[in-house]
């Protein structure tokens, strides 16, 4: 049961148990990021892993997040059967839903089993998707800030 939950917990949770009491009052409206969140999912169309990392950006408007919390938004939704540009979008939705800030850009790398083990078996392959809303959708400098943020190791 407890390698059940572990793998597939997020569908019993939601947006508001995650972030719980993490929503802090703060007067900052600059981006604010976390990259490189590991993640480990399962393909909904060959029940085979797939596997990356996220990067999340948001403008705050009053209000910002725990960092922590982004992580486990992000684990919310991968630890279901899923698809990699579901789970790009849900993250997004998520966090607007979360602290309404002025945009959201998410973006997903990750290496599917699915592609390395049957069909076409390209090991090397990385698939990315993004998704943008509000002003990371609107204005070319803040999508750009956060896709370089995004891109610098």
């Amino acid at each position: 049961s407890s390698g059940i939950n572990a793998e597939y917990g997020g569908y019993e949770e939601n947006v508001d148990l995650v972030v719980k009491n993490a929503r802090f009052d703060e007067d900052y409206n600059e981006m604010v990021t976390v990259r490189d969140i590991e993640f480990y999912s399962l393909c909904e169309h060959h029940l085979i892993p797939f596997y990356g990392k996220i990067h999340i950006g948001y403008i705050p408007t009053g209000q910002v997040l725990g960092l922590s919390k982004l992580a486990r938004i992000a684990e919310m939704f991968t630890r279901r059967l899923q698809n990699q540009e579901r789970i790009t979008k849900q993250i997004a939705n998520a966090m607007i839903d979360a602290i309404k800030p002025s945009g959201v850009g998410v973006v997903v790398e990750a290496t599917h089993m699915c592609m390395c083990m049957r069909g076409v078996q390209k090991s090397g392959a990385v698939t990315m998707t993004s998704t943008m809303m509000g002003t990371f959708l609107d204005d070319p400098r803040t999508r750009n800030e956060f896709l370089q943020f995004c891109r610098n190791r």
